[in-house]
């Protein structure tokens, strides 16, 4: 058997990383630095310029994410590795499966580390399970929970900073279905003082419709030509995307969906557009219920895009024009639907 030396950071799984680390260091947690660091986020913005502060956001937010992608990874591989010692075959598992296969794991961890701080710090024979046998198979199980702690971490730091923001307070926090999560990525990623129209959020979302009638892709016919300079110093031409993908990724993706499942008044709009596409005399006969439902999804963020524009561009004390339907056209679409800031 192995002979591992484990830390005290395991006593309790309910604690907080900053306790954990106190223990391990033998050293209290200090509350007073954790009231300093409260104070530093609220005051954050007032001491940084507008550009300053989105580019640390962002910074933040990619952070966030990476962590999150390979927290995902490292649990993937978790499984992968228990149900190859199970003699389970591999396949795609759903998730139900992975998060059955992780309480299971994650029981066994909790039965061994309670073992292991109950004898001793150092062990001639390690305390496995069925599941855990080895004390390497444990460390694999103590780097993925350790990665999750840290994830919720990064997360309530997030969470902090966006709910001291403008936007949150008198916009984003009355949208159901928007989380700080998802307030976060859109302080970072948009630059609202460069968003005249709200059409130019559409494009900037990816979200606009093509020179060819469809809606915009990554597709050759919907690329342009760009200028950049190579490690020479030589202008050189190449093809190029014309919107943020990682905007139009959460907006879709996750947004959308968030819209969806919260019954937001949002998903009124899905509903109402989807119905209209499946009578259209072409939609309704030409696309499938995936291409609708994509349509109609699009169309309910376009109109939160909208929204968002309209609100924090009064928030910020800057002037509101509408869109080019209303202005120009005449037409109507399901405008305010969010509780509107400012009126």
């Amino acid at each position: 058997m192995e002979k591992p030396v484990v830390s005290e950071r395991a006593l309790k799984s309910q604690k907080t990383m900053t306790e954990k680390r106190a223990i391990r260091n033998k050293k209290p947690v200090n509350t007073e630095r954790a009231s300093l660091r409260r104070r530093a986020v609220i005051t954050m913005r007032t001491e940084q310029t507008q550009e300053d502060f989105r580019k640390i956001v962002k910074s933040i937010v990619r952070g966030v994410y990476d962590v999150q992608k390979l927290r995902i990874q490292t649990g993937n591989r978790v499984v992968a590795n228990f149900r190859a010692k199970l003699g389970i075959p591999p396949g795609k598992e759903d998730s139900k499966e992975i998060k059955k296969m992780m309480r299971l794991l994650k029981a066994d961890y909790d039965k061994i580390t309670d073992a292991i701080v109950a004898k001793s710090k150092l062990m001639t024979n390690f305390p496995g399970t069925e599941l855990i046998s080895s004390f390497t198979e444990y460390a694999l199980m103590d780097f993925y929970l350790n990665m999750i702690e840290r994830e919720a971490a990064l997360f309530h730091d997030l969470k902090q900073i966006v709910e001291a923001q403008p936007l949150w307070k008198c916009f984003l926090q009355d949208v159901k279905g928007c989380g700080p999560a998802m307030a976060g990525i859109i302080l970072a990623e948009i630059d609202i003082h460069n968003a005249k129209y709200p059409s130019s959020l559409w494009k900037y979302a990816g979200l606009d419709v093509a020179q060819d009638g469809k809606g915009r892709s990554k597709r050759k016919e919907h690329l342009i030509k760009v200028q950049y300079k190579d490690r020479n110093g030589k202008e050189q031409e190449r093809d190029s995307i014309t919107f943020n993908p990682f905007l139009k990724t959460k907006l879709l993706g996750v947004l959308a969906g968030a819209f969806l499942k919260a019954r937001s008044p949002y998903r009124e709009l899905y509903d109402n557009y989807k119905h209209r596409l499946e009578h259209h005399a072409v939609y309704g006969k030409e696309k499938t219920p995936g291409h609708r439902h994509n349509m109609a999804l699009r169309y309910m963020v376009k109109r939160f895009l909208v929204d968002l524009h309209t609100n924090w561009r009064r928030i910020e004390g800057l002037p509101v024009h509408e869109e080019y339907a209303v202005a120009k056209l005449g037409y109507t679409h399901g405008q305010g639907v969010a509780t509107t800031a400012a009126q």
